[in-house]
């Protein structure tokens, strides 16, 4: 069978090095990735969809308030919204990784944590590609059959988190902070959106299962016309 079409949305400026670790994820697990920015013209059709790592999402999509000093890409949140509206419905799996997964809750009526550090008086600031933080996932969640656990240990590069879940939205996974890690649709076959980068954990097998079992997913959406 050939390769599933998985789409993955980066900014237009994503740093080459970045980029690979998204290519390599998706193309280990049998798919076939193509890169989504604002400035590339839009495929006909999707197996899946990523939706990627970046910026802060724009506030006023989530009725949040505007903060200072941070990097946004209006210009990605459109494109990301629009492909969420013309391929959720359709039934595409998708998975949401760190801002990704902050967007598809948007996009379903979610809120988000606009700063986390702002928020939560004390909290430790983490940045590091490396697996430092503990997640605790909800025991009948797809999330914890897939990483095959009730915790994991993630890397942590946000400031951003989601707040309220949107629409049939449920929050799988915290860390011991309180703060949510892991999102899945109650109303899809496949929508999962984590908070953490699981492309840089490239030696991680259960992480690297989250693409194996979109990938899978997508594969069976190649037999749907």
């Amino acid at each position: 069978m050939s390769r599933p079409l998985i789409g993955i949305t980066t900014s237009d400026y994503k740093s080459q090095i970045a980029w690979c670790f998204d290519w390599f994820a998706v193309w280990r697990h049998g798919g076939r990735p193509l890169r989504l920015s604002p400035s590339r013209a839009l495929p006909e059709r999707l197996d899946g969809l990523i939706i990627g790592g970046g910026d802060d999402i724009q506030a006023h999509l989530y009725g949040g308030e505007v903060q200072l000093d941070v990097r946004l890409d209006p210009e990605r949140d459109e494109l990301e919204l629009a492909l969420l509206g013309r391929f959720l419905p359709l039934g595409t799996p998708v998975l949401g990784i760190c801002r990704g997964a902050q967007l598809i809750n948007v996009h379903l009526g979610g809120t988000l944590d606009p700063d986390i550090y702002t928020t939560h008086q004390g909290l430790k600031r983490r940045r590091t590609v490396l697996p430092r933080k503990t997640v605790d996932i909800v025991g009948a969640s797809k999330l914890n059959r897939l990483l095959g656990g009730s915790w994991c240990r993630v890397n942590s590069l946000h400031h951003q988190a989601v707040n309220r879940a949107g629409r049939g939205i449920e929050i799988v996974a915290r860390d011991r902070d309180g703060l949510v890690q892991g999102i899945e649709s109650k109303e899809h076959d496949f929508v999962i959106g984590v908070q953490w980068h699981p492309e840089w954990l490239i030696f991680n097998r259960p992480q690297q299962r989250l693409f194996r079992a979109l990938v899978a997913a997508s594969k069976k959406r190649m037999k749907t016309p």
